[in-house]
């Protein structure tokens, strides 16, 4: 009888923690983002820069849903935080300025000599500023309110880098067009210093929110999805300039009504 109950406990206790085969899971979601955007670097490097464009986009969609399955599966872990981490250094900092640099920073030197170290300071400063915004952010989290990230998140950068890339190429214009060079030097460092700025931008968690979802939500993702059907560069484009232009529109709002301009108009940061 002593036997059989000692022989239970270690069941039992092993029922209740998730095996360990599931802490595999999200992590696999994460390598294949990693996979993603490292792939978008061999893509520039061959000239295929809509591929690239693709894959760093992908990069995203892996990167949003490795966490959510880690919170549905309860297999959290710190090590998986710093993963997800230097993951989104190499999709979503090093990938997007490189990309970049590959289309049209290189180029940049043909504006004139003074312009030769331009084009790929640009693209470092897109990387360094990357890598600080995600430092910054794991420093804060639990400290700020979860509805809102400080800066643009590092993601939402890349994909605004990458969509106009993606927009362009699509029409057949190349990133070496005198045209697109101060555009696109002018774009990646736009997209650095928004990462690492101290502007509110709405992360879209809500911890309060009830799991039923509004019918006008559900409306909204199927007219994304069918907008992005017709026509997908331009409106990732249209939508991410949207959102990086909301912080500092937002903010200017506060600053007019009177307020902080870095205050939220209930209790959050």
């Amino acid at each position: 009888m002593t036997d059989k109950n000692h022989e239970d406990v270690p069941t039992q206790e092993a029922e209740k923690k998730p095996r360990k085969v599931i802490y595999l899971i999200p992590n696999l979601f994460t390598t294949a983002g990693l996979f993603a955007g490292f792939y978008a670097i061999i893509l520039a490097m061959q000239g295929r820069f809509t591929a690239a464009a693709i894959s760093i986009i992908v990069a995203m969609l892996l990167d949003g849903i490795d966490g959510r399955v880690a919170r549905m599966t309860n297999t959290q872990s710190e090590f998986g935080a710093q993963y997800d981490s230097i993951a989104d250094m190499v999709s979503f900092g090093i990938a997007p300025a490189l990309v970049m640099y590959q289309w049209s920073l290189v180029h940049v030197s043909e504006l004139g000599l003074q312009w030769s170290k331009f084009g790929w300071l640009a693209a470092f400063f897109y990387a360094a500023m990357g890598a600080l915004r995600l430092a910054r952010f794991n420093v804060q989290t639990g400290k700020l309110d979860k509805k809102y990230f400080m800066g643009l998140a590092s993601p939402s950068a890349a994909t605004l880098m990458i969509s106009f890339i993606w927009v362009f190429d699509d029409m057949g214009m190349k990133g070496s067009d005198p045209v697109l060079l101060i555009p696109s030097f002018v774009i990646t460092i736009l997209a650095g210093v928004l990462m690492v700025s101290p502007i509110l931008y709405n992360s879209f968690k809500d911890d309060n929110r009830k799991e039923k979802v509004p019918f006008i939500g559900i409306l909204s993702v199927v007219l994304i999805f069918i907008l992005v059907t017709i026509d997908p560069p331009k409106v990732f484009f249209g939508v991410f300039l949207l959102y990086a232009l909301s912080g500092p529109v937002q903010m200017l709002i506060r600053f007019r009504r009177g307020g902080d301009p870095q205050e939220t108009d209930s209790d959050e940061q």
